[in-house]
């Protein structure tokens, strides 16, 4: 079984794939500070709930992160209690996708995850919009190739911001209000949040379908439940594309690939 790690800034996915199914997944915090041995038990916990082990289940680990702190954990975490060593997506990782961008190494390498499944999922070209600390907006054109994307403050950021630089504005919940002509605080800043979020996201896609053409549209992350439903130019609802893209990355890459 292979087991796939996505770590972002504020949440880290795990996931473990039977073959090309990906049968379990969870979610945790991401904290920067965990060493190789904590995020061993924490990690040991997720897989005893479905009664599997670093030791007889685990055969591949396929990693991306962009906390330089918690891949070093990683990497010495998969060493020393599976007993080899990661697929960690990086320069000179391979990746089956031409990457044209001014320095490739800038590129996060969920957002390349992400471009190889959408790729291999939904066809070309496409866009992916990842909802999470960030919006990451990444495109890949007609040939197969990531040609680029668009950063953006993510939903619960621009919460927060408010929220710290405001004295009488409330932290509220990110649900649709019942209008968007709000008629109170709270429903006001939650037109504000998700409305404004949706149309940012309509109004990006829009320019980028204009330069590469027509395709899928694909969100993916946290907070993307949020504004799905809402948006006119999101086709596709993936939660754990991310996931799916390690698991092809990790198959170009292994000397075999993960066992059943």
């Amino acid at each position: 079984m292979l087991l796939a790690i996505d770590v972002g800034n504020t949440e880290t996915l795990i996931g473990v794939f039977r073959d090309e199914s990906l049968r379990w997944h969870w979610r945790m915090a991401t904290r920067p500070e965990r060493t190789a041995d904590e995020l061993a038990l924490l990690f040991g916990g997720f897989l005893e709930l479905e009664r599997l082990s670093f030791a007889s289940d685990i055969t591949g680990v396929s990693m991306a992160s962009v906390v330089p702190r918690q891949t070093q954990a990683l990497r010495e975490m998969v060493s020393r209690y599976f007993g080899f060593a990661p697929v960690v997506v990086e320069p000179g990782t391979k990746t089956g996708m031409p990457i044209h961008y001014d320095n490739p190494k800038e590129v996060g390498a969920d957002r390349i995850a992400n471009a190889v499944a959408a790729k291999a999922t939904y066809g070309t070209p496409a866009v992916v919009v990842d909802l999470g600390t960030a919006t990451n907006f990444d495109v890949i054109s007609a040939a197969g190739e990531y040609v680029g994307g668009i950063l953006a403050p993510g939903l619960q950021v621009s919460a927060d911001a408010l929220f710290a630089r405001t004295a009488r504005l409330p932290r509220v919940e990110l649900v649709p209000p019942r209008s968007v002509v709000a008629k109170n605080t709270v429903e006001s800043l939650q037109a504000g949040l998700i409305y404004g979020t949706v149309d940012m996201i309509d109004g990006l896609v829009e320019r980028i379908q204009r330069d590469v053409g027509r395709g899928e549209v694909i969100a993916t992350g946290g907070l993307a439940p949020i504004v799905v439903k809402e948006s006119r130019t999101i086709t596709q609802h993936e939660p754990w594309l991310t996931l799916e893209g390690l698991r092809l990355i990790h198959d170009l890459n292994a000397t075999g690939a993960a066992d059943a």
